[in-house]
């Protein structure tokens, strides 16, 4: 390492020792550690990941879509695989289905922010260009969340959804759908079996 050397006016020469990363206005390196620490804590899955590991498999579906509130449910079978990504900090899940007669593929990708305290969903589907993001809480049994959505066939954005993934047996989920600009009119369930 250089070191600085300066004149002290009575023709010495001294050398200066290196400034400390305080003295050159960084943080010192007990500071440094603690938020590296701190780092590594926030960014590695914990318990609230782990409690996801019931949604990975592949799951048979059953699927109920209503076009209106109390109407009769349009009804079609899907199929669903979860699996963990990103070193177990996120489930994808790749949907294949039907809707209004057309194949439907979608993908959901769900994690747990350990910054903001909450469950994060996104998805997207090949009859959207839209991505729909929702965030909420979970009592270990029931994970509820809420987001905003934008409706392709009625030109509609920012509906405030929500969605209730409820665990009824180690093989058996149902996630429900329901609009909150109606009155938390459900539109759409889906039950989930594992294969």
């Amino acid at each position: 390492m250089k070191h600085d050397v300066s004149d002290t006016g009575t023709g010495k020469k001294t050398a200066r020792r290196p400034a400390s990363g305080a003295e050159q206005g960084g943080q010192p390196d007990a500071e440094k550690q603690e938020m590296m620490k701190k780092a590594e804590i926030a960014r590695a899955p914990g318990p609230e990941h782990k409690a996801l590991e019931h949604f990975v498999g592949s799951w048979k579906c059953e699927v109920k879509c209503w076009m209106e509130p109390g109407g009769t449910p349009q009804e079609s079978a899907g199929t669903a695989k979860v699996s963990w990504i990103m070193n177990g900090r996120f489930l994808q899940e790749d949907f294949k289905g039907e809707m209004m007669g057309k194949p439907f593929n979608g993908r959901t990708v769900l994690g747990f922010n350990n910054v903001k305290k909450a469950y994060q969903l996104s998805w997207i589907d090949d009859m959207n260009t839209s991505i729909f993001f929702c965030e909420g809480k979970s009592d270990g049994k029931t994970l509820s969340l809420e987001g905003k959505s934008s409706c392709p066939v009625s030109g509609k954005s920012d509906i405030p959804m929500k969605l209730v993934f409820r665990t009824k047996s180690p093989d058996q989920h149902v996630l429900e759908m329901f609009d909150a600009s109606q009155n938390n009119a459900k539109t759409m369930e889906i039950s989930y079996t594992k294969q």
